[in-house]
């Protein structure tokens, strides 16, 4: 735990800076085209708060660059999400897939992860408590995009049984049919 509330490195900076401008040029297309919930658009507020405060006051870039990839590290699958949707590819075995990983990597890795991170986190000395604050409510933002996840993992889950046994249904009817035409 000595890493958090530490002095800023060169590349830590750097991290702060790129993601910072990801995060405005991400919430003014968010806003812009109205793609976004009132959720998301948290997120990427306390996300630029975050960065920005740790940039002004040269600390607690390890911490704050920690949260960011946390939070970032699903994006790749929300996107690969959005392409197969695009590509009318969404309902298949490899959208199945995507979805999975990014059930499983965002409850391992936001959630998990980050458990340990706020710990950490909150039991140091060294952060500032605004700072401490803000890696809180990341937290809470992740366990309420949990939630939705666990919602949309059950109604996806619940689809597919409900079709697997519709499947099975007129495949036994089909073989009882059959057998009994042949008496």
């Amino acid at each position: 735990m000595s890493w958090t509330g530490s002095p800023n490195t060169t590349l830590q900076v750097h991290g702060l800076c790129l993601s910072l401008g990801y995060f405005i040029f991400d919430l003014c297309w968010c806003v812009y085209f109205q793609t976004e919930g009132a959720l998301m658009l948290a997120h990427h507020l306390v996300s630029i708060v975050g960065i920005s405060t740790s940039l002004a006051l040269g600390e607690s870039g390890a911490d704050v660059n920690a949260v960011i990839f946390g939070s970032e590290i699903t994006n790749p699958l929300l996107q690969a999400r959005w392409f197969l949707k695009e590509l009318g590819r969404y309902h298949s075995f490899t959208g199945d897939l995507v979805d999975f990983l990014f059930v499983v990597l965002f409850t391992g890795v936001r959630i998990g992860v980050g458990a340990w991170l706020m710990y950490c986190e909150l039991a140091s000395p060294r952060p500032r408590w605004y700072i401490k604050l803000g890696g809180v409510v990341m937290y809470v933002v992740s366990w309420v995009f949990m939630v939705s996840i666990c919602r949309f993992a059950r109604r996806k889950s619940m689809r597919k049984y409900q079709a697997w046994r519709s499947r099975r249904s007129r495949e036994l009817g089909l073989k009882t049919n059959g057998h009994l035409k042949s008496h």
